[in-house]
């Protein structure tokens, strides 16, 4: 596995319909990169945003799709999906605010 630092764990906030309904819940979902597991994305969410607290961590590998051009076929990058569930007593993260 490579050596992925903390600040390479998130690398995008998901904006869609259904992730900003469950920000109401305090589920904030993420682009992480594809090698990191449950317990890097919860050091890194709580190193990134301080004053958060994560309570479980819900992750999902999504397949690339298939792609023409042409005659030409192949497939998009492969990408992982997290869904971080803050505590009660944790502070919301400022990303999401203003969205």
């Amino acid at each position: 596995m490579a050596n992925v630092q903390y600040y390479d764990v998130i690398l995008k906030p998901v904006v869609t319909e259904k992730s900003m309904n469950a920000m109401a819940e305090k589920k904030y979902t993420f682009l992480v990169h594809p090698e990191a597991n449950k317990a890097m994305i919860k050091e890194a969410v709580e190193k990134m945003f301080p004053g958060t607290k994560v309570s479980s961590v819900n992750t999902m590998n999504l397949e690339g799709k298939n792609r023409r051009r042409g005659m030409v076929v192949g497939k998009t990058a492969k990408t992982k999906k997290a869904i971080v569930k803050l505590t009660a007593d944790s502070k919301d993260i400022e990303i999401f605010q203003g969205l």
